[in-house]
């Protein structure tokens, strides 16, 4: 059959703005990608974008999912052939994941729908673009080399919360003219989390524990991002660049688009909601960038009502969505029980703001420059006005997070992660007549002692009983399947005992010790 969508010549090639206006000119699709971030910090976005029909959206379901994200693609008339956009999308969506639906949505009722983002090899929703970035980030360089236009290698240098480390180093791991360093609070994640991390095998990978939480880890990364200096050295004496993986990075948030997109197509598909009628969306959030990517779905076509932010307790999101003040001056930084959304710096709302305020690239960096300087700023009351018309955001602790995963399994049979576990209660307690769709954003197993606290009616801060805390994750995970007949642990999970431990460097946050593990990395590889 034809596809679907065919938006070639639509416009000419769509070029990329820098959220700040301090970039230059707008360049294409693939700078993007190899750039990662704007000179000056800002962050990237397409000048244009596409509009698909219900019809265009719902013929969607009658492809393969790497078709699908092809047909997307295109629509955004990047600077890369189509046969080489389907040859990249096979390679992504292919028998990397569990699943040929890629990612599957289970109907809790007739109005609560599960997307399941977890199918792809680390299990968790960052494989999504993870297992698509890498493919199209190497073909963007050597793209770019063709032309003439790039004459280095790069090193990707990712901060992770717990999930995007293991799938970006999954994802770039033996990728030809790239290394990757990821850096993760210590501490700060899953003891699965961080072995699926420290024992990644390939011979371009470095993985750095770090003294600090989540945002410590972020700002030194930006910080190293804005170093002149150390950019200068590393081309001077290892002809290497940085860049991105994280969701700041224009390649990563694309893919998480295309799932929105997607999903609509399915559940019309299934019968579940009929053409045109119109979906919320809840994202468990902390960087913004998942529901960033329902939003993009969203001014495209899909008709979604509203985005339902879920915070933990780490509630800067809901309280900025709220009162349009985004503060962290005096904002204690809280360990919960749904770790990867640990985050009071929230990247990816930059790219929000700068859509709402009709992409007004000064008051974006106003804003950016008091949030860096004072911790906090306020949004004027017309942007408010339009994040209030998008958006509602409510913030779930951790004992209503572990009361939701037994009360799910209980209820329904199925066994949320403690992340999905705070978007269904969000969802319970912000929706309206629409039925919700909601990300499921990891596999139960990354984070089986909080499962097993909430399974065992325990509260958050409780110690698990001697004998299970002496439990590894992987014989914690066993327990847990026993217990309840999950049995579905994937194997990458299922077998981290017996990999071995490649990484054990612990460093600070400061940018400097972030700029020398690079360095001592790359002198060695």
């Amino acid at each position: 059959m034809s596809q679907p969508i065919d938006r070639a010549g639509a416009f000419g090639q769509n070029l990329y703005l820098d959220t700040r206006g301090t970039g230059g000119e707008p360049i294409s699709f693939t700078k993007a990608v190899v750039n990662g971030l704007a000179p000056g910090g800002g962050l990237y976005v397409p000048e244009q974008l596409p509009s698909l029909s219900i019809d265009d959206i719902a013929a969607l379901a009658e492809l393969p999912y790497a078709q699908r994200a092809a047909a997307i693609y295109r629509a955004f008339n990047i600077d890369l052939a189509d046969e080489v956009i389907d040859e990249l999308m096979e390679r992504a969506y292919g028998n990397n994941f569990d699943t040929e639906a890629v990612c599957p949505i289970t109907s809790l009722d007739e109005s609560t729908h599960i997307l399941e983002l977890w199918h792809g090899p680390t299990s968790a929703f960052k494989d999504m673009a993870l297992q698509c970035l890498p493919h199209f980030f190497s073909a963007s360089a050597e793209h770019l080399r063709e032309q003439g236009k790039l004459d280095h290698e790069f090193m990707i240098l990712v901060a992770t919360s717990g999930d995007t480390g293991k799938a970006a180093l999954e994802g770039f791991k033996g990728v030809d003219g790239v290394s990757i360093g990821v850096l993760f609070p210590d501490g700060g994640v899953s003891d699965i989390q961080r072995k699926q991390m420290v024992t990644t095998t390939g011979d371009n990978v470095c993985v750095w524990a770090v003294r600090g939480n989540f945002d410590d880890c972020q700002t030194g990364v930006k910080r190293a991002f804005s170093d002149d200096v150390f950019a200068e050295e590393l081309l001077a004496q290892h002809a290497i660049a940085l860049s991105s993986a994280n969701s700041i990075n224009w390649g990563r948030l694309l893919p998480q688009v295309v799932y929105y997109i997607s999903s609509y197509a399915e559940l019309v598909a299934a019968g579940k909601v009929q053409p045109g009628d119109e979906i919320d969306v809840c994202v468990p959030t902390g960087n913004f960038g998942n529901i960033l990517a329902a939003w993009y779905a969203k001014q495209i076509g899909v008709p979604i009502g509203m985005l339902l932010c879920a915070s933990n307790d780490n509630r800067v999101l809901t309280d900025f969505i709220n009162t349009g003040t985004y503060d962290i001056s005096d904002r204690e930084f809280i360990l919960t029980s749904s770790p990867s959304m640990d985050i009071l710096v929230s990247s990816n709302l930059e790219r929000q703001l700068f859509e709402l305020t009709g992409r007004n690239a000064e008051a974006i960096s106003q804003w950016m420059v008091d949030l860096n300087e004072k911790r906090c700023f306020r949004v004027d009351a017309d942007t408010f006005a339009r994040v209030r018309e998008n958006f509602s955001a409510d913030s779930v602790d951790n004992a209503t997070c572990l009361a939701t995963i037994k009360a799910v399994l209980d209820e329904h049979d199925y066994l949320l992660d403690p992340h999905t576990a705070v978007a269904y209660a969000a969802a319970q307690n912000l929706r309206g007549s629409n039925p919700v769709l909601i990300a499921s954003t990891a596999h139960w197993a990354k984070f089986g002692d909080n499962v097993y606290r909430a399974l065992h009616d325990m509260a958050p801060a409780d110690p698990l009983p001697t004998d299970v805390a002496a439990l590894t994750g992987c014989q914690l995970n066993q327990r847990i399947a026993e217990e309840t007949g999950k049995r579905d642990i994937p194997a990458g999970l299922a077998n981290l005992d017996a990999m071995e431990v490649r990484f054990t460097n612990v460093i600070d946050s400061n940018v400097e010790a972030i700029e020398a593990a690079a360095g001592e990395f790359l002198s060695r590889s």
